[in-house]
């Protein structure tokens, strides 16, 4: 299974992914709602895609990263000038999504459902 971090923010995903590139292993991030004190989401659909994307993520290859990041709140999330959409990186439009940092595999929304979509973004490590 890859090594797996967690982070709150864009600040804070730019200082994981700073940490962890020099080792050269591909990084894959999952773009989440922050979670409430029970530790759910505010965003359904992320709640709902969790399962799916932890599940794939067991068989992942050990030689990557995994970051699960929190956006943030919903009106956070909801400024279409907040930086996880500007960033010409992270571009994203929708959540829950998950990427490759510097690569073009993205999954997006009710892809993160599809246990065969899954499975082939961990294959193409």
């Amino acid at each position: 299974m890859a090594q797996q971090h967690k982070v709150h923010g864009y600040d804070d995903l730019i200082d994981c992914i700073n940490r962890i590139k020099s080792d050269n292993k591909p990084i894959n991030i999952y773009f989440t709602g922050s979670k409430d004190d029970t530790g759910k989401s505010w965003c359904p659909d992320c709640v709902e895609a969790l399962p799916f994307v932890d599940k794939a993520l067991t068989s992942s290859d050990p030689n990557t990263h995994f970051i699960y990041c929190d956006v943030g709140d919903r009106p956070f999330w909801k400024d279409m000038k907040n930086v996880f959409r500007l960033d010409k990186k992270t571009h994203l439009s929708v959540i829950p999504t998950l990427i490759r940092w510097d690569g073009p595999q993205r999954l997006e929304g009710e892809q993160l459902l599809n246990p065969e979509l899954l499975s082939m973004f961990f294959s193409e490590e």
